[in-house]
């Protein structure tokens, strides 16, 4: 069985396609046959990032290694039971026929509590959580005290994972390894920044998951989305002396692969 990725959280603007392009083509060039779904059906940024990249390379003549990426097939109503969901058997086609040939299943989650986010979940073998790096964006997972900055209890999303989980341990599958990644992180050691990276590792500890360093703040992801590339393509493209900021993403990249531990992979890009 293919080993199912999602990156999901319930607020826009953490950077969930970037992570999930990333992930994605990372895995494609470490020689690994990656499938990939969008699940944001209004918005589809992984998506339209997948269609950019295969506009690029038919443009440019190039075959830059990429995941297989599906659109949610059609399902017709007289093929749903009167108590089934139609996006339950969407999802569940896109997954079977991606199986067979894929070691790896990357799922983009959109940015709201959806009956597909909630499928997603309970799916997941690994699921990415991208977080910004501020107190409103970690309002997603738990509830704090203003006063003392002590964790009152778990969130809404936070609860949906455990039910996923639970779901998991009902089915007899393997627990999901929940990884928070911390995006955008400023590049100095503020007082916030500690006070953030204090409250998530006290949550850590009490609802299970593992904190990781994601993507800094930078220019260079905006310009990548329009051609559908990443920061490993930058070479492939003529790119051949990367400045410092490009290098130290590439490294975060890097990071980011080998902290996943994902089974059979060597992050040796």
């Amino acid at each position: 069985m293919a080993h199912i990725i999602v990156v999901g959280n319930e607020k826009g603007g953490s950077g969930k396609s970037t992570t999930s392009m990333h992930i994605a083509t990372a895995l494609a060039r470490l020689g690994h046959r990656v499938g990939a779904i969008d699940l944001d059906l209004r918005q589809r940024s992984f998506g339209r990032y997948m269609e950019n990249r295969a506009a690029f390379c038919a443009r440019e003549g190039l075959n830059l290694p990429s995941p297989d990426y599906r659109d949610l097939p059609e399902v017709a109503r007289d093929q749903v039971g009167p108590d089934e969901n139609i996006l339950d058997h969407r999802l569940s086609a896109a997954v079977a026929a991606l199986e067979p040939d894929n070691g790896f299943i990357v799922i983009d989650c959109p940015g709201s509590h959806t009956r597909l986010s909630q499928i997603a979940h309970s799916l997941a073998d690994t699921l990415i959580t991208p977080l910004n790096d501020s107190f409103i964006d970690f309002d997603l997972l738990a509830r704090i005290d203003a006063e003392t900055g002590k964790v009152i209890g778990p969130s809404i999303y936070s609860e949906m994972v455990w039910s996923a989980r639970q779901l998991r341990a009902q089915a007899g599958l393997k627990p999901i390894d929940w990884i928070v990644l911390r995006n955008r992180l400023g590049a100095q050691q503020m007082h916030n920044k500690r006070k953030v990276g204090e409250a998530l590792d006290d949550l850590s500890r009490r609802i299970g998951f593992r904190v990781v360093p994601g993507f800094s703040e930078r220019v260079i992801f905006r310009e990548l989305f329009p051609r559908g590339l990443t920061l490993l393509d930058l070479k492939d493209v003529g790119v051949e002396n990367l400045n410092l900021s490009n290098l130290a993403a590439r490294q975060e990249l890097r990071d980011l692969v080998r902290e996943l531990r994902l089974p059979g992979v060597v992050p040796d890009f």
